[in-house]
């Protein structure tokens, strides 16, 4: 439970520092012979960056649960 609590808490701060990233994909338009041209596309994606901080109050909440458990 503590794994998964930590790896909520990484999670939630990266996905709240970095809101999204590209995704890079290349499309082949045209091939004749030895002349090749592609297009490169950008897909974005992105999320807001309340749901980094739900996810880390979500690990803080389990990591909490977790150590009080323990010590009963």
């Amino acid at each position: 439970m503590k794994i998964l609590a930590i790896c909520l808490l990484v999670i939630g701060f990266v996905m709240t520092i970095i809101t999204g990233f590209n995704i890079v994909t290349e499309k082949e338009v045209l091939d004749i012979g030895s002349i090749e041209i592609n297009k490169k596309d950008k897909t974005p994606v992105y999320w807001s960056p309340v749901t980094g901080v739900v996810l880390v109050g979500i690990g803080a909440v389990v990591l909490f649960f977790s150590k009080k458990g323990k010590e009963a």
